[in-house]
């Protein structure tokens, strides 16, 4: 089973009528879902946070606003029904907490919903919660998604390390709402940010035929999970890395 997920993954089922394709469709009858562990690349530690900032992209004058983000691992965790009848299935996935500031002001919170599929290790996306704040007030919920209502599916958020350079997925599979899709543009990078070094990093570009024009890159290190995204860098890591001490809820 593992072999075809990559297989997969590189080859890609055509999806939404691109071309070439993004894999759309993943064998989750064949996962035993689990809200915990993850990958080395994208580890889910309950605990964990990690905290960004751009302040380097707004001392070379390139950037206007102090941006700043916090992604938390929580403790909590969220029952998803997706399919129905024979095929449905029951999937407890961890909540992911992002909160994003500018300037000091908040921007957004939005509560992620993952879960690993075993054994493969494979990390699915199966929604987010989103609050959108301006002046103190929440002005909007867009983006807001959940695998299994309005014909939503997951996608995969990240694969396991065995990363196949030109492979395309999507990572979020909500037609209309949110169709976030990844490809595998390099591996074996060093990336040094103030968090520190990092060696065999990966490369991810992610696209949304829902915005052609929209695009970012996203650098992801073992045992940390997501070091680099536009120009935001990690600066530091509260909670250890994956495997340090990792135990199952």
């Amino acid at each position: 089973m593992r072999a075809t997920m990559l297989l997969m993954l590189f080859i890609g089922i055509a999806a939404y009528g691109e071309e070439p394709a993004f894999t759309a469709n993943f064998p989750l009858k064949s996962c035993l879902f689990m809200p915990y562990e993850g990958n080395q690349y994208f580890p889910l530690k309950p605990g964990r946070q990690l905290y960004y900032n751009n302040a380097k992209c707004v001392a070379e004058g390139e950037c206007e606003e102090l941006e700043e983000l916090w992604i938390t691992t929580e403790a909590q965790t969220r029952r998803i029904s997706i399919g129905s009848g024979k095929n449905r299935q029951q999937i407890v996935a961890r909540v992911v907490e992002e909160r994003e500031t500018e300037d000091g002001e908040l921007k957004e919170i939005s509560r992620n919903y993952f879960a690993m599929c075993a054994p493969a290790r494979d990390v699915y996306y199966f929604g987010e919660e989103v609050d959108i704040y301006e002046d103190g007030e929440i002005v909007s919920h867009d983006g807001a998604w959940l695998a299994g209502r309005n014909g939503a599916m997951p996608g995969i958020i990240m694969p396991d390390s065995g990363f196949l350079l030109g492979s395309r997925y999507f990572q979020e599979v909500a037609p209309g709402v949110a169709q976030d899709r990844a490809e595998h543009v390099a591996n074996g990078q060093e990336v040094d940010v103030p968090a520190g070094v990092f060696e065999d990093c990966i490369e991810v570009t992610e696209t949304t035929p829902l915005n052609p024009d929209e695009e970012s890159t996203k650098l992801y290190c073992p045992g940390v999970g997501l070091m680099i995204d536009g120009d935001l860098e990690l600066v530091a890591v509260f909670g250890g890395r994956h495997g340090d001490g990792d135990k199952n809820d």
